[in-house]
C-alpha cells in the first residue's frame, strides 16, 4: 500500500480535533446543498433521510456530523452516536470526490472505513456513483456564481 500524496502536518490535525465539529458540520452542508443540489434527486436519498452521518478526516482531526432531509444536507451536533461514520485521510476522500479511486479499493485497503449501518453506506455509496462526472461542480459555490445567484433572486 502506497503513502498518500498529501497529509495534514499531526500538530494541525490535533489542534483541528479540538475544535468545535458545528462550524465546519454547517460549512460543509451548505458546501453540499450548493454543489449537488441539480445532480442528486431528492428521492434517491429518502433511505438517509433523519439518520446521522459522521464524517471523519482522520488526518485533520476533522469530525463532521450532519443529517440528510427531505430539503437538504443539515449539519447535526456530535454529542450523538452517527448511524453511518465514514473515516478516511483528507487526500482519500479528495481521491473519491474527484473520482481518481474507487471506494471498493480504498474499503478493502482499509484506507476508507465505514462503520454503524453498512446498508445505509451502500445507499450512499450508490447515488454517488450514479452521479456523472464531475461529482462536485466547484464553481457553483465561487463566489461570483454565488453573487449572480443572490441578485438573481432579489431581481425577480
Amino acid at each position: 500500500m502506497s503513502q498518500p500524496a498529501f497529509t495534514f502536518p499531526r500538530p494541525l490535525g490535533q489542534l483541528i480535533e479540538h475544535l468545535p465539529a458545528w462550524p465546519p458540520s454547517f460549512a460543509f452542508t451548505r458546501i453540499l446543498n450548493l454543489a449537488l443540489r441539480q445532480v442528486i434527486r431528492r428521492r434517491d436519498l429518502q433511505a438517509l433521510y433523519g439518520k446521522r452521518i459522521s464524517i471523519h478526516v482522520t488526518d485533520a482531526g476533522l469530525h463532521l456530523h450532519f443529517t440528510v432531509l427531505p430539503t437538504g444536507f443539515s449539519a447535526a451536533a456530535g454529542n450523538v452516536e452517527a448511524d453511518l461514520a465514514i473515516s478516511a485521510s483528507a487526500y482519500d476522500f479528495y481521491l473519491l470526490a474527484m473520482r481518481r479511486e474507487d471506494p471498493d479499493t480504498l474499503f478493502f485497503n482499509r484506507r476508507l472505513v465505514v462503520e454503524g449501518d453498512t446498508e445505509l453506506g451502500l445507499v450512499a455509496k450508490n447515488t454517488l456513483d450514479a452521479i456523472e462526472h464531475p461529482m462536485l461542480e466547484l464553481e457553483r459555490i465561487f463566489p461570483r456564481h454565488l453573487l449572480a445567484r443572490m441578485k438573481a433572486r432579489l431581481w425577480v
